[in-house]
């Protein structure tokens, strides 16, 4: 099988002929139809957060695909049905976070493409409790980047107790942003949708946006306050400045939910105004299996829209050139399926 690996941190990947993998009690193999390309990759890549991956690896949380073998025990999958593996590979199913539907907490947990392979390749291995049915309807290629945009910016929606009629701000809209408008126009938010393209606050607009902010040419804090205040920011451009911006522009009460992850990311936070406005600062980290399968839920009801161009694995360094010069509109998945 072909995949893309990581031989050295910085260093370009090398697509590699590497024998098919035989799945473990408790796991299956799944041929790979598409596999999203975060952010999260590129920094896996070039090892930019402090807990590092080890090289040789192949990247890749969101990938998509037919189960094609199982291991011993796994009798609720079966040959031939669709699944997504996200970024929550495995987790202990024992500690306290498990036992209280927090497993993206879990201190035992391995992540795919991080401390496993992952799907930058025609074939993987997964954890079987933890590869997601995919409902029928939902195409592979839409499925990818639910897998880890859609599940982390719902999650994150989820996390901020979004209501009916309140202001949320999405800084940055591109793969992960373009799926938060839309699930804070579901839960019957307002949206200001930040961005410092025209073409990502045109594609805001597009998709339900009702206030567009340029951060080029507008303070975005003195933006969101003459409406109010936000809510709720959603916190999703990988820029330190970006997370002030739009705490700057909450209202009393309002949360500043940070989810990017500058690679040396450091906000700094007035403490007279956050206790004197009673504002709160939380971190939200992608979503657990019941969210995923809820993401898939309103795709499959017609109630999300997927922007992304498919690209074959070979061009994974021209597509990561691509994410780090901002020239990517939403999301590039690889597609692994020949002849498509």
């Amino acid at each position: 099988m072909k995949a893309a690996v990581v031989r050295a941190f910085g260093e370009p990947l090398v697509i590699e002929d590497r024998p098919d993998l035989e799945p473990g009690p408790g796991q299956v193999r799944i041929r790979v139809e598409a596999s999203g390309l975060c952010h999260t990759d590129i920094h896996a890549a070039q090892g930019d957060w402090p807990v590092k991956p080890t090289p040789p690896f192949v990247p890749g949380h969101e990938g998509v695909g037919l189960v094609e073998k199982l291991g011993d025990g796994v009798t609720h999958l079966s040959v031939g049905q669709r699944v997504a593996v996200p970024w929550l590979g495995k987790a202990c199913g024992r500690c306290e976070h498990c036992l209280s539907g927090w497993e993206t907490l879990c201190e035992q947990q391995v992540n795919t493409g991080y401390g496993c392979d992952g799907g930058y390749a025609e074939r993987m291995l997964a954890w079987a409790d933890f590869a997601q049915p995919v409902p029928d309807g939902v195409s592979a290629v839409d499925a990818a980047p639910l897998t880890c945009a859609g599940v982390t910016t719902y999650k994150a929606l989820k996390v901020a107790e979004v209501k009916p009629a309140q202001l949320v701000a999405v800084s940055g809209i591109g793969g992960l942003g373009h799926l938060a408008v839309q699930y804070a126009k579901i839960a019957g938010a307002t949206v200001a949708a930040v961005d410092v393209t025209d073409e990502k606050l045109e594609l805001a607009a597009e998709l339900g946006a009702d206030i567009l902010i340029d951060a080029r040419k507008d303070d975005v804090g003195a933006v969101l306050k003459q409406h109010g205040g936000a809510h709720a920011a959603i916190a999703l451009a990988v820029d330190d400045a970006a997370f002030e911006a739009v705490n700057a522009g909450l209202r009393r009460g309002g949360k500043l939910v940070m989810v990017a992850l500058p690679a040396h990311g450091t906000v700094r936070v007035p403490i007279f105004d956050t206790v004197l406005n009673g504002t709160s600062v939380i971190g939200s980290i992608v979503g657990t299996q019941q969210d995923l399968a809820e993401v898939f839920q309103l795709h499959a009801a017609g109630r999300t829209r997927v922007i992304s161009e498919t690209r074959p694995l070979t061009s994974v360094n021209e597509c990561i050139a691509e994410v780090l010069r901002g020239e990517v509109r939403a999301r590039i998945v690889l597609d692994l399926v020949v002849g498509r």
